[in-house]
């Protein structure tokens, strides 16, 4: 690979702002890696989506990323992953790691032989997630625990208002009563909340992210084509969306931590995206 290909930065994209969870995870992993993030804001949640949406979805911003010249994509959406990838990887020309829900981890680590997932809708009738559940479920019980709303939060970067403790305390409840002793965040949102989902079921219960396993995937991946960034950190990390500018800076910049500037991009007739007139 050329210096000027492995200089090039990797994509990473979501429904919207919860794949900075993942973005968090891979910018401490690969410190020297330029990256570019898309938060698909404009049409989140995808959870509530149908599949051909989301598949053109994940389709236009994967393209996007391809014009953009990056080397490598993060499917930073459990949604868009259980959706899309199949067709996604079918005909991108780059490595694309893609994020799913931890049911295989959670199923070794559990110890009542109970684990609960919280993930959207669209996200827990996939038929990944039943080919999950069907390899690692047989000697435990794994429940599927649809979060209306939740992610609606954390693109409104309401973290920690009574509405979402409700949201959660509803959620969370039925697992607890059943004596799910894991719980895993199915969505790439749920991290941001993970203070309160630790202050409703305790500190003697599991929590699974699988933020982190998918930062060294990339990084595997990555080494394995010798794609390493050859630049010193720190690298350029780049926000882009498809919400209105003003409330995507105010939210992105609650999430990551410092203020960023987002740049708006929109969909064109064609249904790719461009950056969007300014």
């Amino acid at each position: 690979m050329s210096m000027s290909a492995a200089d090039a930065p990797i994509g990473v994209f979501d429904s919207g702002v919860g794949g900075l969870s993942v973005l968090r995870a891979i910018r401490a992993e690969l410190p020297a890696e330029d990256l570019l993030y898309v938060a698909d804001s404009g049409y989140a949640p995808y959870g509530e989506r149908d599949a051909g949406f989301i598949e053109d979805r994940a389709a236009a911003i994967a393209g996007f990323l391809l014009d953009e010249g990056v080397k490598a994509i993060v499917v930073a959406c459990n949604t868009a992953t259980v959706v899309a990838i199949e067709k996604l990887r079918a005909w991108c020309p780059l490595p694309v790691v893609a994020i799913e829900p931890a049911i295989k981890p959670a199923a070794r680590m559990t110890r009542s032989g109970v684990v609960g997932v919280l993930a959207t809708r669209q996200t827990l009738a996939s038929a990944n997630v039943a080919r999950l559940c069907a390899a690692y479920g047989q000697d435990i019980e794994i429940l599927l625990q649809p979060c209306p709303g939740l992610v609606e939060q954390v693109e409104n970067a309401e973290l920690d208002s009574p509405a979402t403790r409700a949201l959660l305390e509803t959620y969370l409840a039925p697992l607890l009563a059943a004596g799910a002793d894991t719980i895993v965040l199915g969505c790439t949102h749920y991290p941001f909340l993970l203070p309160l989902v630790k202050d409703i079921v305790g500190p003697e219960r599991a929590i699974i992210d699988p933020a982190t396993a998918v930062a060294k995937e990339l990084a595997r991946r990555l080494g394995d084509q010798r794609a390493a960034a050859l630049r010193p950190a720190p690298a350029r990390t780049r926000f882009l969306s498809s919400a209105a500018g003003g409330r995507a800076n105010a939210v992105v910049s609650a999430l990551w931590g410092c203020p960023v500037e987002v740049e708006p991009v929109q969909a064109n007739r064609n249904h790719r995206l461009v950056p969007a007139a300014g």
